[in-house]
């Protein structure tokens, strides 16, 4: 059975990077297959990074603002016609900038202090490739 496959990335110059480790071990431990790309990446690198591992999903941690290039990110993924892939944020993300989010096509948004199994489970509850192949 295939796993599933989820990017999590820090995009534009957020550093803060100790929430997103945390998150991909406890992915992990859930059975999925996580590659972290590193802090202070563009849009392009992600959505090649994307394309590159075949992945499901996308995580996007965001403690400084960088969250608020999530729309372009949706942009390019959208011109790349991977729309098939689960877009969703995490970290210090103001309430008010939450329906942009949404609006350009984010899944959800995890503040600080989200159970760890309410993200798998939200994952494993909404990878749109469930019906193409078998996943865990």
């Amino acid at each position: 059975m295939r796993k599933i496959r989820v990017l999590l990335t820090k995009i534009g110059f957020d550093a803060h990077d100790r929430g997103v480790r945390v998150v991909a071990s406890a992915l992990k431990e859930g059975g999925m297959e996580v590659i972290y790309t590193g802090p202070w990446q563009s849009i392009e690198e992600v959505v090649e990074a994307s394309l590159q591992e075949d992945v499901d999903v996308i995580g996007v941690s965001s403690l400084a603002y960088d969250h608020l290039l999530m729309p372009k990110l949706m942009d390019a993924l959208r011109e790349r016609g991977m729309m098939d892939i689960l877009v969703i944020a995490g970290g210090v993300i103001p309430a008010g900038d939450i329906p942009t989010l949404k609006g350009s096509g984010v899944a959800e948004v995890f503040p600080p202090g989200t159970p760890l199994d309410r993200v798998a489970s939200f994952i494993r509850g909404n990878v749109k490739r469930l019906h193409e192949s078998p996943v865990t």
